[in-house]
């Protein structure tokens, strides 16, 4: 309280920070901190309330991405295994080397997969382990135990430009784009499940933008390294996959149920629901 922040209830803050831990709760302190930051001196009006209110958004906003972007994965997924499958003409095709561009990446990539089917304890697995001899289960077995990421890798990989390109079309993008979009939804993800800040928080990669797009997308300027963009990409998936998705108006009473958020601070430019992509 003597570098300025308010803290109504003493005991309750106390057991935030025992429950939650200050560090964590620090990157939600941040901004309530005035310049420089260094000395750790808060703002006027800034309390341990408005703290856990940037907190608790923050949580949800993440419980909404990751609710999104499972929607991706499985579409993403399937798009890789029966597009892959059908061209190649051969079930196995995730497994065999010559499918592949970098022979290191491929190797790095069988290793998870034979990490992944060592601990797997799903039924599918066992089964198929107990009925068939085959090294490895074919194509859509496999995908379902390999982390997203894995998936991402392994079409990032693929030698063949025409399966690359054919997978890609189902999303209506460029070979390119779509591959950088996987990545940024990948992080994204990854962030979401391991409960990590991503209100404010900036990306580490530039996503590459498409040339075209066969489905609306943004006009405004837009910072490519904050979560708003990330969340530009998600909907444009949606659009794909779920052209009737409720993704806006769910966005909408996320921001009615906290209206102290800064959206600028998320990246939301000025009449973001104006864009072509959301309306």
């Amino acid at each position: 309280m003597s570098r300025g922040l308010m803290i109504h209830d003493t005991s309750k803050a106390e057991h935030y920070l025992k429950h939650i831990g200050y560090y964590r709760l620090s990157a939600y302190m941040f901004p309530f901190l005035k310049t420089p930051k260094q000395q750790h001196i808060y703002k006027q009006g800034a309390s341990f309330d408005k703290v856990m209110m940037l907190y608790r958004f923050d949580k949800k906003l993440r419980l909404f991405l990751f609710n999104e972007i499972e929607k991706i994965e499985v579409a993403v997924r399937s798009a890789i295994v029966n597009i892959g499958s059908e061209m190649t003409g051969n079930p196995f095709w995730m497994t065999d080397a010559s499918n592949f561009t970098d022979k290191s990446k491929f190797t790095k990539t069988m290793q998870l997969i034979d990490t992944e089917l060592r601990c797997s304890r799903e039924d599918f697995i066992v089964h198929f382990k107990n009925k068939y001899s085959d090294a490895y289960p074919p194509a859509w077995i496999l995908s379902e135990i390999l982390p997203f990421g894995v998936i991402t890798n392994i079409y990032s990989n693929i030698k063949n430009k025409k399966i690359k390109k054919r997978i890609s079309q189902v999303f209506d993008l460029q070979i390119a784009p779509f591959e950088s979009w996987l990545t940024i939804i990948t992080l994204t993800r990854n962030a979401c499940c391991h409960h990590a800040r991503i209100w404010n928080k900036q990306n580490t990669i530039r996503a590459t933008i498409p040339n075209k797009t066969t489905h609306p997308w943004i006009t405004l300027p837009t910072d490519l390294l904050r979560i708003y963009f990330n969340i530009c990409i998600i909907k444009y998936f949606l659009n794909v996959i779920s052209p009737d998705n409720d993704m806006l108006a769910k966005l909408r009473w996320l921001f009615v149920e906290f209206p102290e958020i800064d959206l600028k601070a998320l990246g939301f430019p000025q009449g973001w629901e104006m864009e072509p992509l959301w309306r």
